[in-house]
């Protein structure tokens, strides 16, 4: 159930009825001259929907302003806040909804940059309401990063980066009109990973970097719709794992 569409009658019997909310998280901010600068709003609002409604879920209106990187804030378009006033910002919006007596909440994350300022928020209001539990989910990490690969969805990429053909791909599968590339769109190798092993790299101006990455000619509406049913299937089933987890305590 969308919480917009909630009378205030209903309000006792919709949070007693919702198992969580879900906080989609995007942001304004520039992905390149083929995408829109609401990628990542469309990327929260699009997989709230996908949300298995059977489940019970609340959604929440999407946070659309949140604090952008240093290599994109510049870039034309981009609107980036403070991260104390995004972290300040969010804190209110899950303490009212943890008020209202709701305890679950879903962080559904579109955005790289949110997902240092959530993870505060989550430990600070997790030490307020000691019965809360936040899940933060990002949607690119509902997908095994070799799954691109295995489908033969790209070719010599993985496709991941920043406005790159993985994202934007997505971005199409929910908003086919909005990705256009054109010829005279630049495509750009990122940085190849120096390890295998997990690791943050955070600069300034990477290697390969016009506000965006990767071979975006390779974006496909059939990679998106793969991409995005991969990400469905492994969000919903991450969501019932917790909540069957949070039904035993």
């Amino acid at each position: 159930m969308n919480v917009m569409n909630v009378h205030g009658r209903e309000v006792d019997e919709v949070k007693n009825t919702a198992q969580f909310a879900v906080v989609p998280l995007g942001s304004l901010e520039y992905h390149g001259p083929h995408s829109p600068l609401g990628t990542d709003v469309i990327l929260a609002e699009g997989f709230a929907q996908k949300v298995d409604f059977a489940l019970k879920p609340l959604i929440y209106p999407v946070i659309s302003y949140t604090s952008c990187p240093g290599k994109t804030k510049d870039y034309p378009g981009t609107v980036s806040v403070r991260p104390s006033v995004f972290i300040d910002y969010l804190s209110d919006v899950v303490d009212g909804i943890c008020q209202l007596g709701i305890r679950n909440i879903v962080l559904l994350n579109a955005h790289d940059g949110n997902m240092g300022p959530s993870r505060t928020v989550a430990e600070s209001i997790t030490g307020k309401y000691k019965d809360a539990s936040f899940l933060l989910i990002n949607w690119w990490q509902m997908v095994a990063t070799d799954f691109s690969e295995q489908m033969g969805l790209f070719h010599g990429t993985a496709g991941r980066g920043h406005g790159g053909p993985y994202e934007m791909s997505a971005v199409k599968a929910f908003r086919p009109d909005l990705v256009s590339v054109q010829d005279s769109d630049l495509e750009l190798d990122s940085c190849p990973p120096l390890t295998l092993m997990p690791y943050v790299l955070v600069e300034g101006t990477p290697q390969g970097w016009d506000g965006y990455t990767g071979k975006i000619r390779q974006t496909s509406y059939e990679a998106g719709e793969a991409i995005v049913e991969e990400a469905v299937r492994n969000m919903n089933q991450l969501i019932v794992n917790w909540l069957e987890m949070r039904s035993k305590k």
